[in-house]
């Protein structure tokens, strides 16, 4: 085998890193050049957007192994946006892991104990329009609504009517009775 000075393996890896360099930016200037890569720009900006405002994508409920990775998922992001100072955000992650929880009445009381009073009562004000919300994306995602039968659904005791209303919020309900899917949310009474 014929050894190999040093000094060529250095100008080998300096001109394949020049060359690799030059091949990026030649790609990104096609791209930019191309007549759509604004448009394109734009709406990949405005879905990552309204992936955040809307949460992340709702599991079949009826994969418990997907269930809990979304339902971690969504309690981490709702720590950092709180973290960050943003409460709306953090409210609407935190309400979809209650939504999805199998016992939403202990999660509540642990944020109870947990979160600013401010951030908890916003919580307990939202939470129909959160489970409301949860409830639509899953069944336009799969086509299937939340029952009793479902091995995650079942997880969700006693579900709130939909003219029902969160105990300690008075006149916070889901809505005029009658209209609409049920609120698959419940809390205990015990709950002040």
């Amino acid at each position: 085998m014929i050894p190999i000075p040093k000094s060529a393996l250095g100008i080998a890896a300096g001109v394949s890193g020049l060359l690799f360099v030059g091949y990026c930016i030649y790609f990104d200037r096609q791209r930019h050049a191309d007549p759509n890569f604004k448009k394109k720009l734009k709406e990949k900006r405005r879905q990552i957007r309204q992936a955040k405002l809307t949460g992340a994508k709702i599991p079949d409920l009826r994969d418990q192994e997907a269930v809990q990775k979304f339902f971690l998922s969504e309690i981490q992001l709702g720590e950092e946006l709180l973290g960050q100072g943003d409460i709306d955000g953090a409210v609407e992650h935190l309400g979809s892991a209650i939504a999805v929880c199998g016992h939403p009445s202990q999660l509540i009381q642990i944020f109870q104990t947990t979160l600013p009073p401010q951030v908890f009562h916003t919580l307990l004000q939202r939470l129909p329009m959160i489970g409301q919300s949860v409830h639509a994306r899953h069944e336009s995602q799969f086509g299937v609504g939340i029952n009793s039968s479902s091995p995650t659904a079942g997880g969700f005791p006693g579900i709130l009517p939909q003219g029902g209303s969160l105990p300690g919020l008075s006149g916070t309900g889901g809505g005029e009775s009658g209209s609409g899917p049920p609120i698959f949310l419940s809390m205990d009474e015990e709950l002040e």
